[in-house]
């Protein structure tokens, strides 16, 4: 296994420390050559100034400004890049969920892929946001193209914590209302919710006319079942634990897993969404840029 590789085994992704530097070694160990945006700088009107921190880029600093008060600002600008992303990020208590074999919870992964595509990204000089939800919107960060962003983004998911039950719909419906430019939607999640009520919200996020992907974000014990024993599983999202034996009903469950998987998907093929299937005992270098690479050849990109 060379370098690059052995960094984005999960087992040893959970080993690292840090939301960014996981991003750094799955990003620059497998996707590489990232195309630079042609655009980048021709913005259209300034909108405020906000104070310099380590990292920014110095083309922003307003001298004129600095001349008056002697402090670094940098000019900012209602569209800064031909391209603005908005990574969804499900911070509720399912996504918690972390199975034996596992190396990461599905909410440590669905971070490590969104610190990921935050990473790539920015190093396209491309615009990217975040807004962490459950029940509610949790915190959002707005969308910039500014290298300082990617310590930002890391830090509000690094201190995300949620135990409330999820509500895509609604949130989604707010959220499509919310983002005015135009842009491509990246949500991470389980998907654990009303299966209507989470399309029609995709939906609308369409007739907004954002590109919409979903990573549907899955540990491999709740498709696979591998339950023997006498099992109390412990309900979540204000549903009621339960004592089952898992060997009589495995059939029946699998075939209702994936019925739920596949109305997702079929729903999202039908609404133009990109839906991706993603486990956490998946690698995830791999997975990301079969994804991107699929993707750049279907929207001419490259």
């Amino acid at each position: 296994m060379n370098n690059s590789r052995k960094y984005l085994d999960p087992q040893t992704l959970a080993k690292l420390q840090g939301l960014e530097l996981r991003a750094r070694h799955i990003v620059e160990g497998y996707v590489s050559g990232v195309h630079r945006s042609p655009y980048h700088g021709f913005s259209i009107e300034f909108a405020e100034h906000r104070e310099y921190t380590p990292g920014d880029d110095l083309r922003y600093l307003d001298w004129k400004v600095f001349g008056r008060t002697d402090k670094f600002y940098l000019k900012q600008f209602e569209e800064e890049t031909n391209l603005v992303s908005y990574l969804l990020l499900d911070t509720s208590q399912s996504m918690h969920y972390q199975s034996d074999g596992a190396a990461l919870s599905k909410l440590e992964y669905a971070k490590c892929i969104a610190a990921s595509l935050a990473y790539l990204i920015l190093q396209q000089q491309d615009s990217v946001g975040l807004v962490t939800f459950d029940n509610k919107i949790r915190t959002t960060v707005r969308a910039s193209s500014q290298p300082s962003n990617l310590k930002h983004l890391v830090q509000v998911m690094e201190q995300t914590t949620g135990q409330r039950k999820t509500a895509t719909g609604p949130i989604f419906h707010d959220l499509a209302e919310r983002l005015k430019k135009r842009g491509v939607v990246v949500v991470l999640s389980d998907l654990f919710d009303d299966v209507d009520s989470l399309l029609t919200g995709l939906k609308h996020f369409r007739h907004r006319r954002h590109e919409v992907i979903v990573f549907h974000v899955l540990d491999p014990a709740e498709e696979d079942f591998p339950f023997q024993q006498t099992t109390k599983f412990k309900g979540l999202e204000h549903l009621p634990d339960v004592v089952t034996e898992p060997r009589s009903l495995r059939k029946a469950y699998q075939a209702e897993f994936a019925k739920f998987c596949q109305q997702i998907r079929h729903g999202c093929r039908a609404h133009h969404v990109d839906y991706v299937k993603i486990r956490t005992d998946q690698s995830l270098d791999v997975a990301l840029s079969s994804y991107l690479a699929d993707r750049a050849v279907r929207v001419g990109g490259g």
